[in-house]
């Protein structure tokens, strides 16, 4: 195998946390709101229902061809020349999120807090400093995880209860007013944000303990989905129907936090974890894509192709739109649709593929016998 390191099924929850909640975190409550009005903390329950699909699909795939990522899959299942196409088309779309959350992050930093550094210095750093972790290999980035995560954890509760005082829970009544469908609606943002499970496929034939790989994959998709939910409740409670109108709610709702006269600005330390947990996911999508093209290439090793994906990386993430606005229209509209296609579609796809020949296999045999 290409990959020499080994992680542990606890390592592999850590690094999909951030992989999903991390960016989401800011703009989440804020899209979700403006379908779903006061029911968008129900969304995430919901949008949950797609990470849990996700993950089982990932692994009735792997006990099918253990050892194997989704790259290898496709030419098993569909043999070279469409594997090949489907592969590509898979790590183009990896290529292009990871523009997009890379955009995000420049976005969201040169705006806030770096006004007056140009945007590619500010993309390029982060893309190094990525380039460095995955260069190391998924031990560095599973390491990574391991350090930080708890920490991230225990910094959104924290945020959590010093909010408690500002919070007014009947901003969340009546529940369900109009139905279900708002909060159904609102839930399309976190699927497709829960569709990043995806992932898994590269990380489960370096596992050490592969028996207990199903159960943290589930765990981590509950406690996201636990953390989204009391984030798009503490937006609901401190802004109510105001929610929608704001661009970083949860940003906006620290800068709320006040204790003693001397417990408040807390948005550098929010700003801080928030660096942390972007961290984790530019490198996580970054590794899938060098590990992926060089499984692709048939290489070696999957090093020599870290710092040119990376300038890829720059480029399409200046690229994926001339400005602001147009960058928001494509996310709250075509993106949605085309990570489904890929991060839901072609799992879905190899998995019927590979059952029906699977079948056909047992159905020629039975004759033969």
């Amino acid at each position: 195998m290409i990959e020499k390191g080994k992680i542990s099924s606890l390592q592999m929850a850590m690094i999909m946390y951030p992989v999903v909640v991390a960016t989401g975190d800011l703009f989440i409550p804020a899209v979700t709101a403006k379908h779903a009005n006061r029911d968008l903390w129900i969304s995430p329950l919901w949008g949950s229902l797609i990470g849990f699909f996700v993950v089982y699909i990932i692994f009735q795939l792997h006990k099918l061809f253990p050892k194997e990522t989704l790259i290898q899959q496709t030419e098993r299942i569909f043999g070279r020349i469409v594997g090949k196409i489907i592969g590509i088309s898979f790590l183009f779309v990896m290529l292009q999120i990871n523009s997009q959350i890379i955009r995000q992050y420049g976005q969201f930093v040169g705006n806030v807090f770096l006004v007056k550094t140009p945007i590619l210095i500010v993309i390029g750093s982060i893309v190094l400093v990525c380039g460095f972790a995955v260069r190391g290999g998924l031990e560095v980035i599973a390491r990574c995880a391991q350090l930080f995560v708890p920490i991230v954890l225990l910094t959104w509760v924290l945020f959590f209860i010093l909010l408690i005082p500002d919070m007014e829970p009947r901003n969340m009544l009546p529940i369900m007013a109009k139905g279900i469908l708002p909060s159904i609606k609102g839930a399309i943002p976190q699927a497709a944000i829960f569709e990043h499970f995806v992932l898994l496929t590269f990380m489960l034939p370096y596992l050490t303990d592969l028996k207990k790989g199903m159960k943290w994959g589930v765990i981590s998709v509950f406690i996201t989905m636990l953390t989204l939910v009391l984030i798009t409740m503490s937006s609901l409670f401190i802004f109510g129907d105001i929610t929608s109108e704001l661009a970083f709610p949860v940003m906006i709702a620290i800068r709320y936090i006040e204790m003693a006269g001397f417990i408040e600005h807390l948005e550098a330390l929010m700003m801080a974890i928030w660096v942390i947990g972007t961290f984790l996911k530019i490198s996580t999508y970054y590794y899938v894509f060098v590990l992926g093209i060089s499984q692709w290439l048939h290489l070696s090793d999957y090093r020599p192709m870290v710092f040119p994906s990376g300038f890829l990386l720059i480029a399409f993430s200046i690229w994926v739109a001339t400005d602001v606005q147009e960058f928001l229209h494509f996310l709250s509209t075509v993106s949605y649709f085309q990570s489904a296609s890929f991060e839901i579609g072609i799992p879905t796809i190899l998995l019927l593929a590979a059952l029906a020949q699977k079948k056909i296999r047992k159905n020629k045999e039975g004759k033969k016998g």
